[in-house]
């Protein structure tokens, strides 16, 4: 493939933006190619080159590039209208009845503008509505660029993750390992009185998509009603993506107090939204009196595109679509990894997926999960597949991203950047699209 524009345009943007790029995960070695348009479920670079997309914004674009054309004139219309105004729209409560009606956890609800923004509101929301300090997040788990979550270490030492983090904020959060029971009631028992709120995605999706054991969110769910904490459930990447329109929750059958969402409730552009009981998220002013505010907050365009996706997957086939395309590409993936390399762990559900480059296998996989790590006790995986952040940290990360995604990507197959994100499909792939991408794992691995 030839890169000379992506090339150039990468040599430009490091001459103006920090490392070239405005989101770090972009700054693929030795450069990034430059995304021209995309074409249904594929994206065209600057050089013309054409490739399966995988990322689809990592997460958001559930009908791939070419959306409906019920949802597109929605959008257009909207657009055509006005930009913004700086007042309630009808559009903005249309979207909140539908999100209600489809969420167990939310009967209210509030937009904002990322899920960063989302997160930081969450917590905020917790600290004020129980009138404590301390959160309580899995190691590596992610909420976004805020300063409540980037912290690392444990219940006793934690620290902040990057720089430009005071030591006095890291200090409020309590980071515990994800599905570890032991460690999370070790808190509650050391800091119970203390605990705001548990923040949690119900599947990690920035650690290579690691599912729940059985069991674990129940716990959460009782720890938090035990000591009177809100538990949070972050799901920015899972939701409308895992488990259909009534999200993970709904698919795992624990409701939490609050939600924080983003990606496709937004249709594709920028969005996040808090939702959960009406007694907690009617804390936010002018309501209550924990302070939430943003002049972009539920834009009639991002509301428009968000109620039109979400409406349309509810009156069409959508979720049946992409989860068989994703259970079909895993059980395609597992069966190649098998033969080639029996260690890796395939993971996700539903419409997400990723290969994890983990690093032992068992001796027999007879009666091995067969369309992605689903943590079954009784799987002879389980002992070697991933359960933490730090498990899936401590796989072959450095092959995965500089032989494997740059050798998909010579064939033509987009995937994210590094072994952590999840992939995605969409509405725009087709069966042949995952034979495709087959072949291609099957040349890679």
């Amino acid at each position: 493939m030839n890169h000379e524009r992506s090339r150039e345009l990468y040599d430009r943007a490091l001459s103006v933006m920090p490392g070239g790029v405005n989101s770090s995960v972009r700054a693929v070695r030795p450069y990034p190619f430059f995304i021209e348009r995309g074409d249904g479920a594929h994206v065209v670079d600057a050089d013309g080159n054409r490739y399966l997309d995988y990322v689809m914004g990592y997460g958001p674009l559930l009908y791939g590039h070419d959306v409906p054309e019920e949802i597109r004139s929605t959008i257009h219309s909207y657009a055509d209208a006005g930009p913004m105004y700086g007042a309630p729209t009808e559009i903005e409560v249309e979207h909140a009845e539908f999100v209600a009606r489809h969420v167990p956890s939310v009967e209210s609800i509030r937009f904002v503008n990322s899920g960063t923004e989302a997160t930081v509101s969450a917590v905020r929301l917790a600290r004020g509505y129980t009138g404590r300090d301390k959160i309580v997040v899995m190691r590596g788990g992610y909420h976004g660029a805020q300063e409540s979550t980037l912290v690392e270490g444990s219940p006793e030492n934690p620290r902040p993750s990057t720089a430009g983090v005071p030591e006095a904020f890291a200090k409020h959060t309590l980071p515990v390992p994800f599905n570890d029971e032991a460690a999370v009631r070790e808190v509650f028992e050391a800091h119970g009185d203390d605990v705001a709120g548990v923040l949690v995605e119900p599947y990690l999706g920035n650690t290579g998509i690691v599912a729940p054991v059985d069991g674990y969110h129940e716990t959460l769910r009782d720890l938090c009603d035990e000591h009177g904490a809100l538990l949070v459930f972050d799901e920015v990447i899972t939701g409308f993506r895992v488990g259909g329109l009534a999200c993970a929750q709904g698919k795992l059958g624990v409701t939490p107090d609050v939600t924080t969402f983003g990606k496709i409730i937004g249709g594709g552009f920028p969005v996040g939204a808090i939702g959960g009981r009406a007694e907690v998220i009617e804390s936010f002013t002018p309501a209550g009196d924990v302070f939430q505010s943003g002049t972009f907050s539920g834009h009639p365009v991002t509301m428009a595109a968000g109620h039109a996706y979400l409406t349309y997957a509810a009156e069409n086939d959508v979720y049946e679509h992409v989860n068989r395309l994703g259970e079909r590409l895993r059980r395609g993936i597992t069966d190649l990894c098998e033969d080639r390399a029996p260690e890796y762990t395939v993971v996700g559900t539903d419409s997400a997926f990723k290969t994890v480059f983990t690093r032992d296998a068992p001796a027999d996989l007879a009666d091995a999960c067969e369309d992605g790590c689903a943590q079954r006790s009784d799987c002879p995986r389980y002992g070697a597949c991933p359960k933490t952040g730090g498990d899936v940290a401590d796989a072959a990360t450095e092959r995965w991203e500089r032989v494997f995604w740059q050798a998909m990507k010579e064939q033509g197959v987009f995937l994210t950047a590094n072994q952590f994100e999840s992939q995605f499909v969409s509405y725009a792939h087709t069966d042949e699209d995952v034979e495709e991408t087959l072949e291609a794992y099957k040349t890679a691995l």
